[in-house]
């Protein structure tokens, strides 16, 4: 059995901050889970057009803010201007879309970890690990705990490891391949980062006696939390920050892994 690599992130991870409650991948989510006690977060970041690192899950705009069309055709500048709230609800109106630096500051202000998913718009596979995880070593520079990079993208993750090697990955797997483990080890990862429904006790046993942690997504019941926690399971992401959060204070995620 391989050493693991260290694991310095809670076992509780607010997916796009608390994007249910909030909307998601803004600072008012953030905020909200905080409220509930939560230490780390998971967002998604891709590239404005002007090669800006801002925080969007969609490849257009229409789903999550008043714009329309594609991300990637406008500026951070134009970005800026939409309203990336009033679609959530009426108390979030006006709520900006967020940038990667309006996070970093958040989150080191309060100690608080992060596990940045990169998120390529279509054809910016490469450009966007490359540029993000950039942004984030010089963000991230006197943090105490690294930020965590994990994509689908093996492009993305594979420039990430050209330009910043030394910041943690995770590949991110809704299926596991057969040769899964083959491709972390590719790929220099830390974890394996997989849909919750497709592991069992006995992948998490061979992902550790490999040498990489498992964190999985988006485990919103905590009776499917525990089993995982049980099996070994290093992080969990979560919608259900409220339902969750009362089995964060239940567990001691600091000291778990």
């Amino acid at each position: 059995m391989k050493l693991l690599p260290p694991w310095p992130y809670p076992c509780l991870i607010a997916h796009r901050g608390a994007g249910k409650l909030a909307p998601e991948n803004t600072l008012a989510a953030f905020r909200l889970g905080a409220a509930h006690g939560y230490q780390a977060f998971e967002f998604d970041v891709k590239l404005s057009a002007d090669g800006k690192s801002i925080l969007m899950h969609d490849a257009i705009l229409d789903r999550t803010s008043d714009g329309h069309g594609r991300v990637d055709a406008l500026t951070l500048g134009e970005l800026a201007q939409m309203d990336a709230g009033s679609w959530h609800s009426p108390a979030y109106a006006g709520e900006p879309i967020a940038t990667l630096v309006s996070i970093a500051r958040y989150t080191q202000a309060n100690h608080f970890s992060v596990n940045i998913e990169i998120k390529p718009s279509p054809g910016r596979e490469w450009r966007t690990g490359a540029a993000v995880s950039i942004d984030a070593q010089h963000l991230w520079s006197t943090a105490e705990v690294p930020p965590l990079l994990s994509s689908f993208s093996e492009e993305a993750l594979g420039a990430a490891r050209e330009f910043v090697p030394d910041l943690p990955r995770a590949l991110l797997l809704d299926t596991l391949p057969a040769d899964w483990l083959q491709r972390l080890q590719a790929l220099g990862c830390t974890a394996l980062d997989a849909n919750h429904r497709v592991l069992t006790r006995e992948i998490v046993e061979a992902a550790h006696a490999a040498g990489f942690r498992v964190l999985c997504y988006t485990v919103n019941e905590p009776e499917r939390a525990l089993q995982l926690l049980d099996w070994g399971v290093d992080s969990l992401i979560t919608d259900a920050v409220d339902r969750c959060g009362r089995l964060y204070r239940a567990v001691d995620c600091r000291a778990h892994g």
